[in-house]
C-alpha cells in the first residue's frame, strides 16, 4: 500500500484514468480490428501506468502492467494480434491490474462483492469499484467566480455594520428628544413647531435608512444567489463518471451467456447532482443486465426472427428545462403481456378479475411490482423477483419516474426522469388544515375550482373529472391525518398529482405561493413518516413540511380505518339490495351471493322492471347488468340519478363491458362502481356494497 496519503489520492486519480481508457480502448478495439492509432495510445497508457507504480514502488502493478504492455507492443506491430481472442487476454490481464492498483489503495474487496462478480455485476475486485465522487474537478473559474461572491459577502458585512451605526444614531436622537419633552414647562408640555423642528433630522435619516437597506438587500440577495448558483454548479458531475463502469460489464455478462451485445452510450456528457449519480449507479446497472438477462435473445433466435445475431443497447442521457432523462432500450423480445398475467396471477398480486379489465398498458406496468417474474428458472442474474420494483423505488426516494415503453419483438424501454440536483425544489405551497404544506412542482398536473355538481362517487369515495377521466379526490388534511371531514358540500380548491402511475386530486383551503426552496432531509426524526418528503423554510419564517406525492397515493389507496366500536343500537332492517339482470343465471348467482352476505335482495328482470319496483319499495342499493333489453343499465342510472328521492342511491354495473371507455360512460351515466363479469370475483361486489351502502 502506498504510505503518502498525498501520493495515494494522485495515483488513485492517475491510475483510474488510465484504467477507464484502457477498458474503453479495448472493448472498441474487440468489436472491430481497430486503427494503428488507437492501439498506439493505447500502448501509450499501459506504458504510463507502468511509469507510476514504479515510481512508487508498487512492484505487483508494475509487473502486471509490464505485461499488458507488451501485449500491446505485438498488436502494434502485428494486425493479428488485434483479434477477440488477444483483446480478451488483454481484457483479463487489466482486470488483474485493476485488482492489483485496488490493494495498493486501500483494503481488499469483501467476499460479498467478490460473490457478486459472478452475477456478472461490476464490482470492486474486478473494476476498481464505484467512482470517487467524493472528489471533484472544479474549474478554477467557477472557484474565481466564489471567491469573488465571498468578498462581495465581506463588503456587504461591512456595510451592515455601516447602517447598524446610523440606527445607533436615530436612537440616540430619539432619546435626547424623549428627554426634552420630560424636562420641558409644565413637565412635558413642549411647543408643537419646536417639536416638528426637532422630528425633521430624524425623518430624513430614516428615510435615508430605508433607501440604503433597500440597496444592502438587493445586494445580498444577488451575491447570495450568485454563491448557491456556483456552489450547486460544482456539485454537478457528468454522467460518464458511472457510464463509463458499464461497457465492461455489458461485455462480460453478454459473453457469459453466448450473447453479442453493443452498448451504445449517448450524452455521457450531461450533468446531474452529485447523489443522483450516487444514487443511480445501482438501478442502471440492474436495467443492463435485465436488458441483456430478459430482454436480448440468443444469436440463433434472433436469425430467425429476422434480426442481425448481434443485440444493441442504448444508455442515452438528455437535458431538459427542469430535469434529467435517462433511457435504457433495448432491441430485444419485448415484453411478453401474457406472461406477465400469469406470474401476477400465481403469485397473488391481482385477482383474475382486475387482471381481466387490465389494459395492455397497465399489464405491461405490473413488472413494476414487487415479487413479479416471468422467468421460469432461477439463476444467479434472474429469476428471484427482485425485479423492476428496485429500481422503481430507488427512483421515486430521488423524486422521479420511471417510464415503460414496450413492443412484442421491437425490445423495452425505460426511461428514468430525474431531478437536476437535490439540494433544491419548486413547490407549490398549499394550506391544510391552517398549515402551509409543499407540494413538488414536478408532480403537479394542474388546479381546478370544483363545485360540488362536479364531485361524483367512485366505488364508494369521492372523484372529480380531470381532462376527461375521473380521478380520486380527497382532502389533503384528511390524508395527512390532520381532520376528517369530507369535501366541502359547496366544492372545494384540488390540486391535481400525478405519481406512481396514478393521477389523483387533493383539496386544499388555499393555494398561497410557488417559490425555489432549499430542500432539508427529514432528519432521523422523521425518515420514517409516511407522506413526509422533507422540510424547508420559507420566506416568511415558517417552516414548511413539503409532502410526498408516491406516499400520498398510498395514503389515498388504503382502506379507511374502521369506525371506533359504538354502544349496541336496536336491531336494524336488513339492508335491501335491487338486482336488474335479464340473464336468470347471472340474477340468480348474484342474489345468492348478496343474500349469503346478510342482504335482503329483490331481482328485476330488465331496467324497466327495476324502475317499477324503485317506485314501489325502498333500497339501499341497486345492481345492475348495462346490457339488457327494453332498458339498459346505463339509461336505468341516468333515470334513477333524474329522481331527488334517489340522488344518492348506490348504483352499481356489473357487466363483461370493461373497456376504459365503458367505465367513463357508466360513471357519467351516474354508476357510483363499475365491476367487469371476466373473471368475476364475489368478494369485490361485497366490499363494493359495503362501501357504498
Amino acid at each position: 500500500m502506498i504510505a503518502d496519503e498525498h501520493l495515494q489520492d494522485l495515483f488513485r486519480q492517475e491510475s483510474g484514468e488510465y484504467l477507464q481508457r484502457l477498458d474503453d480502448g479495448l472493448l472498441r478495439l474487440e468489436c472491430d480490428a481497430g486503427g494503428d492509432a488507437a492501439v498506439e495510445a493505447l500502448f501509450r497508457d499501459a506504458h504510463s501506468l507502468k511509469g507510476a507504480a514504479h515510481m512508487l514502488g508498487l512492484s505487483a502493478v508494475e509487473l502486471l502492467a509490464h505485461s499488458l504492455e507488451d501485449m500491446l507492443n505485438a498488436a502494434r506491430r502485428d494486425v493479428d494480434a488485434r483479434s477477440p481472442e488477444h483483446v480478451h487476454e488483454m481484457l483479463r490481464q487489466l482486470g488483474d491490474i485493476r485488482v492489483a492498483v485496488g490493494e495498493a489503495l486501500g483494503p481488499p474487496v469483501p467476499e460479498a462483492k467478490a460473490r457478486d462478480a459472478k452475477a456478472g455485476a461490476v464490482v470492486s475486485a474486478a473494476r476498481g469499484g464505484p467512482p470517487d465522487l467524493d472528489a471533484v474537478r472544479v474549474d478554477a473559474r467557477r472557484l474565481d467566480a466564489l471567491l469573488t461572491a465571498s468578498g462581495e459577502l465581506a463588503t456587504g458585512r461591512t456595510r451592515i455594520l455601516r447602517r447598524l451605526a446610523e440606527v445607533e444614531a436615530i436612537s440616540e436622537r430619539c432619546e435626547g428628544l424623549r428627554r426634552a419633552i420630560a424636562s420641558g414647562p409644565g413637565g412635558g408640555a413642549v411647543d408643537a413647531l419646536a417639536l416638528l423642528e426637532r422630528l425633521a433630522p430624524i425623518e430624513a435619516m430614516l428615510a435615508r435608512l430605508h433607501g440604503a437597506i433597500d440597496d444592502d438587500l438587493a445586494h445580498l440577495q444577488r451575491v447570495s444567489g450568485a454563491l448557491g448558483e456556483g456552489v450547486r454548479a460544482i456539485r454537478l458531475l457528468p454522467l460518464a463518471n458511472i457510464f463509463r463502469q458499464f461497457p465492461r460489464m455489458v461485455h462480460e455478462l453478454a459473453r457469459s451467456q453466448g450473447k453479442s451485445v453493443e452498448l451504445v452510450i449517448e450524452g455521457e456528457e450531461v450533468s446531474a447532482d452529485r447523489r443522483v449519480l450516487e444514487e443511480i449507479r445501482d438501478p442502471l446497472m440492474h436495467l443492463l443486465r435485465n436488458a441483456i438477462d430478459h430482454g436480448i435473445e440468443a444469436p440463433a433466435e434472433r436469425v430467425r426472427a429476422g434480426k442481425p445475431g448481434g443485440g444493441r443497447i442504448r444508455l442515452q442521457a438528455r437535458r431538459t428545462e427542469s430535469a434529467i432523462e435517462i433511457a435504457v432500450d433495448d432491441d430485444g423480445r419485448g415484453l411478453d403481456v401474457e406472461a406477465i398475467r400469469e406470474a401476477a396471477l400465481e403469485r397473488g398480486l391481482e385477482t383474475a378479475a382486475s387482471l381481466a379489465a387490465m389494459t395492455p398498458a397497465q399489464l405491461r406496468a405490473l413488472v413494476l411490482r414487487a415479487g413479479l417474474t416471468t422467468a421460469r428458472n432461477v439463476s444467479e442474474v434472474s429469476g428471484r423477483g427482485v425485479g423492476l420494483d428496485v429500481v422503481r423505488e430507488a427512483i421515486e426516494r430521488l423524486k422521479g419516474e420511471l417510464v415503460l415503453d414496450s413492443a412484442p419483438g421491437r425490445g423495452l424501454a425505460l426511461t428514468l426522469r430525474l431531478p437536476v440536483t437535490l439540494a433544491t425544489a419548486r413547490i407549490l405551497i398549499v394550506e391544510a388544515d391552517g398549515q402551509p404544506y409543499g407540494l413538488p412542482v414536478e408532480y403537479v398536473r394542474g388546479m381546478r375550482r370544483f363545485a360540488a355538481a362536479d364531485i361524483l362517487q367512485l366505488d364508494g369515495r369521492d372523484a372529480a373529472l380531470f381532462d376527461d377521466r375521473p380521478v380520486p379526490l380527497a382532502p389533503l388534511a384528511a390524508l395527512l391525518e390532520r381532520a376528517v371531514a369530507p369535501v366541502a358540500a359547496d366544492g372545494c380548491t384540488a390540486v391535481i398529482l400525478e405519481a406512481a402511475g396514478g393521477c389523483f386530486a387533493v383539496a386544499v383551503e388555499a393555494l398561497l405561493d410557488e417559490q425555489e426552496v432549499m430542500l432539508k432531509s427529514p432528519g432521523s426524526l422523521l425518515e420514517r413518516v409516511r407522506n413526509v418528503a422533507g422540510a424547508t423554510i420559507l420566506d416568511s419564517g415558517e417552516i414548511c413540511i413539503v409532502l410526498d406525492p408516491h406516499d400520498l397515493f398510498a395514503s389515498l389507496r388504503r382502506p379507511s380505518a374502521p369506525a371506533a366500536a359504538a354502544p349496541p343500537a336496536a336491531p336494524q332492517r336488513r339492508k335491501r339490495v335491487l338486482i336488474a339482470e335479464d340473464s336468470i343465471t347471472t340474477r340468480t348467482q348474484e342474489s345468492r351471493i348478496l343474500e349469503a352476505a346478510g342482504y335482503e335482495v329483490v331481482t328485476a328482470v330488465d331496467g324497466l322492471d327495476a324502475l317499477r319496483k324503485l317506485a314501489r319499495g325502498e333500497f339501499d342499493a341497486v345492481v345492475s347488468d348495462v346490457n339488457m333489453p327494453k332498458l339498459d343499465g346505463l339509461e336505468l342510472a341516468r333515470r334513477i340519478r333524474r329522481e331527488a328521492c334517489h340522488a344518492h342511491l348506490p348504483v352499481v354495473l356489473v357487466t363483461s363491458l370493461a373497456s376504459d371507455a365503458d367505465r367513463m360512460r357508466g360513471l357519467e351515466a351516474g354508476a357510483n362502481a363499475y365491476i367487469a363479469k371476466p373473471g368475476f370475483d364475489q368478494t369485490e361486489l361485497i366490499e363494493c356494497l359495503e362501501r357504498l351502502i
